[in-house]
């Protein structure tokens, strides 16, 4: 059964960074495209970042030219470096295939910026 795990949050001050880390399990990593969303109490979840199989990224533009998705083939895991983060990214961070397959939602990490 395909899992993903989420780890990497935290309790920020402005304008400082994070890495998220999602790894996954099973085959279904290497042949999907895979997000970054999250989820801000009292909003819906959004799509934040996307990286293709081939390493094709896609940013919303909230988060353009602070955020870089990568990912890593071989060991199964997608990346999100958070740069010049700001109070409104708090949320709790998820990633998953940009279907947003139900069953792979899993627990998220928190991000919390706040001085």
């Amino acid at each position: 059964q395909v899992q993903l795990v989420e780890s990497g949050g935290g309790l920020v001050q402005p304008g400082g960074s994070l890495r998220l880390s999602c790894a996954a399990s099973g085959s279904i990593f290497k042949i999907k495209t895979m997000g970054w969303y999250r989820q801000a109490p009292g909003k819906q979840r959004e799509l934040v970042a996307t990286i293709t199989s081939g390493g094709t990224s896609n940013y919303a533009d909230s988060v353009k030219g602070r955020f870089t998705i990568s990912r890593d083939n071989v060991k199964n895991t997608v990346y999100l470096q958070m740069n010049s983060l700001k109070p409104e990214d708090t949320a709790r961070y998820y990633c998953n295939t940009v279907a947003a397959i139900a069953a792979l939602w899993g627990q998220g990490t928190q991000v919390t910026v706040s001085s």
